[in-house]
């Protein structure tokens, strides 16, 4: 059974714009191909895509911390003498 949306699923651009890496934006994690058809796309669509978009950010940003366990949310400890 399809689910009814009620409300119009709106972009989830951030005005990022720019590739990463993994060819998905930076800011809203989409491809490019779901950047370019999105004003065309089913709410039904639109929805898969922002759930992808919202794993693709959380891995982006596991992947981050991996890499550099200091750099995301990790406040360091200042020195007594500063």
């Amino acid at each position: 059974m399809q689910q009814l949306e009620i409300f119009h699923i709106e972009s989830p651009c951030i005005g990022v714009c720019q590739a990463g890496p993994r060819g998905y934006c930076l800011g809203c994690y989409r491809s490019r191909e779901e950047r370019l058809h999105w004003v065309k796309l089913e709410d039904e669509v639109k929805s898969k895509i922002v759930k992808a978009c919202a794993l693709r950010k959380k891995r982006a940003f596991a992947r981050k911390r991996s890499q550099d366990p200091l750099s995301v949310d990790t406040p360091t400890q200042g020195s007594l003498l500063d």
